[in-house]
């Protein structure tokens, strides 16, 4: 069970996101609401409301069902700290860089791989489920959602690094640059 034992109905959307990033997906997974224009909601829109307007959702439904999957998405995680070791000692551990081909041309984790469409079909076609599939963004918001698709598809060890490569740079790497998007 999570640490929060609750989530007010009334909280907004907004607030929602920045408490429990994964939440958008979670509610798309279970209740195909958020993944697209046709199911989204507005930022300042509550959680009460965007449950009345989807066929009258149990909010208390919603908040165990947002804060389980926090849960998980907790698991799926791991510290740049733990990677940096994972990737020391474990030949097999592999990093992989979900950021823009820019941000990774202008600073990367030595020995991380760039995301392409031809890297993640080689992971899916030949890649070890079992070995550990370390996923790097810049913060640590998309590469969940990178983290959560290689699970989805049966590797027992995809995660997504916590911080992202601004974490690695200050937990492993502080010689590496960090850098703001504007």
């Amino acid at each position: 069970m999570s640490t929060a034992t609750t989530i007010d109905p009334q909280i907004t959307m907004r607030d929602l996101l920045q408490l429990y990033p994964g939440a958008q997906r979670a509610l798309f997974r279970r209740y195909h609401i958020g993944g697209c224009a046709s199911c989204g909601f507005q930022p300042d829109e509550t959680l009460a409301g965007v449950c009345a307007r989807n066929d009258a959702l149990s909010v208390p439904e919603v908040v165990e069902h947002i804060l389980t999957s926090h849960d998980q998405d907790q698991k799926m995680q791991i510290s740049a700290t733990e990677l940096a070791e994972a990737l020391k000692n474990d030949p097999e551990a592999k990093l992989v860089d979900v950021r823009t081909r820019e941000e990774y041309d202008a600073v990367h984790v030595e020995g991380a791989i760039f995301f392409t469409q031809e890297l993640m079909q080689e992971i899916l076609m030949k890649g070890d489920r079992r070995a550990l599939l370390a996923v790097m963004d810049h913060q640590g918001t998309r590469s969940m959602d990178a983290a959560a698709y290689f699970v989805g598809h049966g590797f027992e060890n995809a995660k997504s690094v916590r911080g992202g490569i601004d974490a690695w740079s200050v937990e492993v790497d502080n010689n590496l640059p960090r850098y703001e998007l504007e």
